[in-house]
C-alpha cells in the first residue's frame, strides 16, 4: 500500500520546521564566527599551556635535552627550597601591605568621588589613568621618584635638610616602595568598583536613616558600609590574586634585588624557568601557586557565604 499524500497544512508545517532548523543553524554558525577566534586564543594561550605545564612539572627539562620523568620530585623539592621560602615571605609581606591599603584607599576615593561637584569627571579620569599605564611606565616613574642617587624624593629630603633614604637599594625599604607604586597603579580598580556600588545603593535607605535621626557618619557606617560588603569581598579576592602574581613592577625596577629582598614567587619561578632553564621546576612552582591561590579564593568565598555576604 502506498503512503497517503501529505495534506497542504502538513506540508506547510514541515517547511516551517525546516526553515526554523536552517535559521537556527545559520544563527549558530554566525555566533561561532564571532566567538570562534577568541575561543581559539583562549584554548591556545591559556588552557593548552596550562595543561602542558602540568605535565612539564612532572619532568626535568632544560628546553634542549630529552625530558626526564621525575614524578612529584619537583613539588617535593619546592617544599624544601629555602630560596622559594624567602620568595613566599616577600610575597606575603607585599600582599599584607598592598591588599588592605588598596581596598581601603579605593573605598575612601570612591566616597570622595561620589559627589556632584565641578570637574568631577576630570577627577575620576585622573584617578583611573594610573590603572591603564603600562608596567614599564610605572617602573620608570618608580625609578625616577625613589632612586637613591637622583630620585625626586631624595632631592626633596636634601633640600629640607632631612637624611636621604636608600629606597630601592635598601632591603628594608624596597618592598615598601614596590607596594606604594602598586597601590598608585591599582587603587583605581577598587575605586571604580566601589564607586559603581555606591551609585547603586538606593538613596531612600540613607534618607530613611537620616529621618530616623542618624548623623551622616552613622548613616555611612550602618547603612552604606553593609551594602558595600559583597563588593569589598570581591575586591579583596581580586587584589589578593593580583598581589600573589606580582612580577612586572619587580622586573622593571629591582629585578628581585637588593639582596633578593623583592624577589616574589612569580619572579622566582620566572628566573628558575627562563634564566636557569629549569622548566619542570618552574612549572611545579607555578602550579603550586595556582593551587594556593584557589584555596585562598575558595576559603574567602565560603567565609563570605557563611557570613551571608553574597559576593558571588
Amino acid at each position: 500500500m502506498s503512503a497517503a499524500p501529505l495534506s497542504p497544512a502538513a506540508g506547510v508545517g514541515v517547511d516551517r520546521r525546516r526553515s526554523r532548523r536552517r535559521r537556527g543553524l545559520r544563527l549558530t554558525l554566525e555566533g561561532w564566527a564571532f566567538v570562534g577566534p577568541a575561543t581559539v586564543l583562549v584554548l591556545g594561550l591559556s588552557i593548552f599551556p596550562a595543561i602542558w605545564s602540568f605535565f612539564l612539572s612532572l619532568q626535568r627539562w632544560d628546553g634542549f635535552s630529552e625530558p626526564e620523568g621525575v614524578g612529584l620530585h619537583n613539588y617535593a623539592y619546592a617544599l624544601t627550597d629555602a630560596d622559594l621560602a624567602a620568595a613566599v615571605t616577600h610575597t606575603v609581606l607585599y600582599t599584607a601591605l598592598f591588599v588592605p591599603s588598596s581596598v581601603l584607599l579605593g573605598l575612601l576615593l570612591a566616597v570622595a568621588l561620589n559627589r556632584r561637584i565641578r570637574f568631577i569627571g576630570l577627577y575620576r579620569t585622573a584617578i583611573f589613568v594610573p590603572f591603564v599605564a603600562s608596567a614599564a611606565a610605572t617602573g620608570i616613574l618608580t625609578t625616577y621618584l625613589f632612586s637613591p642617587q637622583f630620585g625626586l624624593l631624595n632631592n626633596v629630603l636634601r633640600r629640607v635638610g632631612l637624611p636621604q633614604q636608600g629606597w630601592l637599594e635598601d632591603p628594608r625599604q624596597a618592598m615598601v616602595v614596590i607596594a606604594i607604586m602598586s597601590l598608585w597603579g591599582s587603587a583605581a580598580f577598587t575605586t571604580v568598583i566601589f564607586l559603581a556600588a555606591l551609585q547603586d545603593i538606593p538613596g531612600e535607605l540613607v534618607e530613611a536613616a537620616r529621618i530616623d535621626g542618624a548623623t551622616s557618619r552613622q548613616a555611612f557606617w550602618h547603612v552604606t558600609v553593609p551594602q558595600l560588603a559583597p563588593v569589598a569581598v570581591f575586591a579583596t579576592i581580586w587584589q589578593v590574586i593580583q598581589a600573589l602574581q606580582l612580577f612586572d613592577l619587580v622586573y622593571t625596577t629591582t629585578r628581585g634585588g637588593p639582596l633578593n629582598a623583592t624577589q616574589t614567587v612569580v619572579y622566582y619561578l620566572w628566573n628558575a624557568a627562563f634564566r636557569q632553564t629549569e622548566f619542570g621546576y618552574g612549572s611545579a612552582v607555578a602550579w603550586t601557586l595556582f593551587i594556593v591561590t584557589m584555596l585562598i579564593t575558595i576559603g574567602v568565598v565560603l567565609y563570605a557565604r557563611r557570613a551571608r555576604i553574597e559576593a558571588f
